[in-house]
């Protein structure tokens, strides 16, 4: 009776569609051919495209190792150790400790791993530890081309700030949204002038029926990673503040305010206002600078 095989497969989002070597067709040409050179029956082929190879939730990964947990097959069939796992945690978890216990023969054919042979435990370590050398190095490296970026002022958002669009020639440029800069114009005049607060100005544009930032995202197909967002909702006292307290609107760059704790985490901290880049008339303003400098010298909530 031939053995069952798991076949897994990884691109990740920072892969250059370039180097076909490491397309996830290529992958699964590769593996199946060798497991039917050994006459092996293949359980079910995993594939995650767009994942870091730090990222333990890829959702075929994860259906992977449940099957696993089962007793579904009895080998795991990677390109290379990398593929499976870049964290030096996880690899040792599933490599040295879960599979043992489960039964599950892992295999790379790249660089060689085999988890039934005792003698190439260090190769697995160091490959583990140079896996994850690789990510913070490339980590870094992103940085740097961020930081340099937001010092030429280009804008790195996913979205555009409300009341402005991305170029179509340029993404890294904003431009005017002839729809809904008004919209901050008129925040701006209320606050200044008629001395409203932020949360009479919120119930004001909500009784206009006028859709939030999320929903206006929405309404232009635009995913916001949130789920449920209606048409028309209620605008809320903090994003009317967050607006008012904005540079962006007076055509300054202002970015570096958050930064990952680590390469290996998504949480964010806020980084200090003395440490942000702030890079002066990088696009057209929406309001004039006296009329910003009056809002920044009211205090109200």
């Amino acid at each position: 009776m031939s053995e069952k095989v798991a076949i897994y497969c990884r691109i990740s989002n920072e892969y250059n569609r370039e180097n076909q070597n490491e397309s996830i067709q290529n992958q699964i040409l590769l593996l199946t051919q060798y497991a039917h050179q050994r006459n092996w029956s293949i359980f079910d082929i995993y594939c995650d495209e767009n994942y870091s190879g730090l990222d333990d939730n890829r959702p075929n990964f994860k259906r992977m190792l449940q099957y696993a947990q089962k007793n579904a097959f009895s080998i795991i069939l990677c390109k290379t150790q990398s593929r499976f796992t870049r964290n030096i945690t996880t690899a040792e978890k599933y490599l040295h400790y879960l599979f043992p216990v489960w039964g599950i023969r892992f295999i790379t054919i790249v660089d060689n791993i085999d988890t039934n042979d005792k003698h190439n435990k260090k190769t697995r370590q160091i490959n583990a530890l140079v896996n994850e050398w690789y990510c913070e190095e490339l980590s870094q490296n992103i940085k740097k081309v961020f930081h340099q970026k937001q010092m030429q002022g280009q804008y790195l958002g996913n979205y555009a700030p409300y009341g402005y669009q991305k170029s179509s020639f340029d993404k890294h440029k904003l431009i005017i949204d002839d729809i809904t800069a008004p919209i901050v114009h008129f925040i701006f005049e209320q606050y200044a002038f008629e001395k409203k607060s932020y949360s009479s100005i919120a119930k004001l544009l909500t009784n206009k029926k006028i859709p939030t930032p999320s929903q206006y995202k929405a309404m232009q197909n635009k995913d916001t990673g949130r789920k449920g967002i209606k048409n028309k909702g209620v605008w809320s006292a903090s994003t009317i503040r967050n607006i008012l307290h904005n540079a962006v609107y007076i055509g300054d760059m202002v970015q570096n305010k958050e930064n990952k704790i680590s390469y290996k985490s998504n949480k964010v901290i806020a980084v200090s206002p003395k440490n942000w880049i702030i890079v002066h008339n990088t696009h057209t303003a929406i309001v004039s600078k006296q009329l910003f400098l009056l809002c920044q010298n009211r205090h109200t909530t």
